[in-house]
């Protein structure tokens, strides 16, 4: 598909009608030339009424195309969804197959709304790509039947396990109409300057007014005289209300997920605005109540019609909605014309479009890529036991493949010459401590170990089940020495250590951590006698420092940083009166869901800290501080705590060359006071000890 340039009308110098005369309107008409014959031979194979398939036809231009937030892509009734409707309508009836999809459209809002639309992309490709294929060889068995000039069965084994009869008792007519239909539309775009005319219009214009010549006792399309008076309006299903569940929860997520990828693949094929995808969850779900409620089909965003729209020419999302209002407009205006299109024809071009659905630059790419099993998985179990069993299969066979690859490691011990190796090589995360602490307690103590590491990810429970293991057997007069990839390195820092050495700027040799809050009252030059160059400043609110393992990662950042890059001597936590951030936590009025109102989060450890606190003094006064206040004078004592959780504080601290200390600053007085652990909890900071410190 060639890329079309869409570049904004105002960039051109011409005007927005101008634009659409040349764009939106032809391209438009393509297709809704393309578009009457797919959604016909949809209906027909979901086994839904035909006049279901124009006006999801026609709701999926108009309404998806207004609300949606893909201005090129084009809604209508999709082959993904065959398999699906014609489940439903099997077991439950026309009429409540329109009332799920109405609901599953209103799921499909709220799914919109609450902006998790992007999540369905986190679905694995293979899974996707299976399910595709699954549902297209479903389709084209199916429809391999109606081009036979038979009826299509309710199951893949049952198409399969019927087809050598169907073979036996054919009738030629059909067998004529539907292979000359698949023929075009194989062979007309190879043709060069016409393939612009969508293939599946000329097949179905070429057979059709063939067979009205030389095959009059075809099957062909049977619409009701009055279309409008023929809507078969939706009703409650009967059933359980998991089963009912069930079915919106498939057809809400099939018709997302395929909508969604259709979406993301649209805007590879133009350079215009990109989707909004949770805009276009909500324009889908919209088109989806009111197909529904119109008695129509499920709606999704169709890839076949939204590339079409974009090699003619399309420029905005009027081309869309054209498209839906020229079906209508035909549907009650010419219907008629629609009854001369044989069945087989129909049949045909979704023969093409099922097998079109298995594309092998999928299967090589996932084949590369080791997944081709889940892919192969999902397939089978789609065709087989169905939509959400298959998807299902799938889903659980490459999770289980994650899992496996993630506790994948392997964990040996050998001896040699006195000195025992241990070497770890793969992914080792939670999944595999158990093989490695196994594994650990056959050295015996005493011993000299030398641990290698090899390992592509090493997660905190792993890095600890080492850690604990490495501490305890030093501390029964062993040693240990780790090595990652040949080099001795400290456990915990060593994957990120090469990165943070670049970072030091040269010349740069700070003695102290300074971590305080980011109240524009507090400037840490004034507070500490420090001179330039002597301190390395955090600054946040409520001065905080959450444990390690928070996904805090701008303040882990610097903690790690500062103590093993920079090498400085203390760290000092210090707080201060008056903190917003301490109110504004007791004030529990932060608005939810905000970023404010999750790092403040950090603070409630601190909050049940203060509670269980006797009243503080304030040493130049002697007065009791106000709620607030105490809360922030147990910040910096927990605060403290939480930094060493850090591995590489603990380690600099238990060896003499760092030191944790902790301040609180008055500003009315202008006073550093030092914060202790234990009643008075505030004391006067001994200024010429803080001086020699460099602080």
């Amino acid at each position: 598909m060639p890329t079309t340039s869409h570049s904004p009308p105002s960039a051109r110098g011409r005007l927005p009608w101008k634009d659409f005369l040349h764009h939106d309107l032809p391209a438009s008409l393509v297709v809704f030339l393309i578009a009457v014959p797919l959604s016909l031979g949809i209906a027909a194979a979901s086994g839904a009424p035909l006049i279901a398939g124009l006006v999801a036809a026609v709701v999926g231009g108009v309404v998806a195309g207004a609300l949606g937030g893909s201005p090129l892509q084009v809604s209508g009734p999709a082959a993904g969804l065959i398999v699906v409707v014609a489940d439903l309508v099997h077991q439950f009836g026309w009429a409540a197959t329109a009332a799920i999809t109405c609901a599953a459209g209103l799921l499909q809002i709220l799914l919109g709304i609450t902006r998790i639309g992007r999540l369905a992309l986190s679905l694995s490709p293979a899974v996707v790509h299976g399910m595709l294929a699954g549902i297209g060889v479903t389709i084209a068995v199916q429809q391999l039947h109606v081009v036979l000039g038979g009826t299509a069965q309710s199951s893949l084994i049952a198409n399969v396990t019927a087809l050598p009869a169907q073979l036996v008792t054919h009738h030629g007519h059909s067998v004529a109409v539907g292979v000359l239909t698949v023929a075009i539309v194989l062979v007309w775009p190879r043709i060069p300057r016409i393939k612009v005319i969508p293939a599946p219009l000329v097949a179905v214009v070429a057979v059709t007014a063939l067979a009205a010549v030389a095959m009059p006792h075809v099957t062909r399309v049977d619409l009701p005289d009055n279309p409008l008076q023929s809507l078969i309006l939706p009703r409650m299903p009967h059933g359980t209300a998991l089963e009912i569940g069930t079915a919106v929860l498939t057809v809400a997520l099939v018709a997302s997920v395929e909508s969604l990828l259709s979406a993301v693949a649209v805007d590879k094929l133009h350079r215009g605005a990109r989707s909004n995808l949770d805009r276009e969850l909500i324009g889908q779900g919209a088109a989806n109540a009111v197909s529904g409620a119109l008695g129509g089909m499920p709606v999704t965003g169709v890839i076949v019609r939204s590339s079409t729209n974009v090699a003619a020419g399309a420029r905005t999302r009027a081309s869309a909605i054209l498209h839906g209002l020229w079906i209508a407009t035909f549907v009650l205006a010419a219907g008629a014309m629609l009854e001369l299109i044989p069945m087989a024809a129909l049949a045909g071009v979704l023969l093409v479009t099922g097998l079109r659905l298995v594309q092998l630059a999928h299967i090589r790419t996932l084949r590369r890529h080791d997944e081709l099993l889940v892919y192969v998985v999902t397939a089978v179990g789609v065709g087989v036991l169905g939509l959400a069993e298959g998807v299902l299969a799938g889903l659980v066979l490459a999770l289980a493949r994650v899992l496996y690859r993630l506790a994948r490691a392997t964990v040996t011990a050998t001896e040699a010459d006195g000195l025992w190796t241990v070497r770890i090589r793969g992914a080792l995360v939670f999944l595999g401590v158990a093989s490695l602490v196994r594994t650990l307690r056959t050295i015996p103590a005493g011993a000299a170990v030398r641990v290698e590491l090899r390992v592509d990810h090493l997660d905190h429970a792993a890095f600890e089940a080492i850690e604990d293991w490495r501490n305890g057997h030093i501390a029964r007069g062993g040693s240990v020495e780790v090595h990652r990839d040949g080099v001795a390195e400290q456990l915990d820092d060593a994957p990120i250590r090469a990165l943070l050495a670049k970072l030091a700027a040269e010349g740069q040799r700070p003695v102290h951590l300074f971590i305080t809050c980011a109240d524009s009252r507090i400037v840490p030059t004034m507070i500490t006698t420090s001179g330039p160059g002597d301190q390395f400043c955090v600054r946040n609110i409520g001065n905080l420092v959450p444990p390690k393992g928070s996904n805090s990662s701008s303040v882990d950042a610097a903690i790690e940083y500062a103590v093993d890059v920079l090498g400085v001597t203390s760290i000092v936590v210090c707080g201060h009166s008056c903190c917003g951030a301490a109110a504004a936590a007791l004030a529990a009025d932060v608005p939810e869901g905000s970023g404010l109102e999750s790092w403040l989060r950090h603070l409630e450890p601190s909050i049940r800290r203060a509670v269980g606190l006797p009243d503080v003094l304030d040493p130049a006064t002697g007065a009791t501080l106000p709620a607030a206040d105490k809360l922030s004078v147990a910040n910096v004592v927990l605060q403290l705590e939480n930094l060493r959780t850090f591995p590489s504080v603990r380690r600099a601290e238990d060896q003499g060359r760092l030191e944790l200390i902790g301040l609180w600053f008055d500003i009315g007085t202008a006073t550093a006071l030092s914060v202790l652990d234990r009643a008075p909890f505030l004391v006067r900071a001994d200024a010429e000890l803080l001086k020699v410190r460099g602080i």
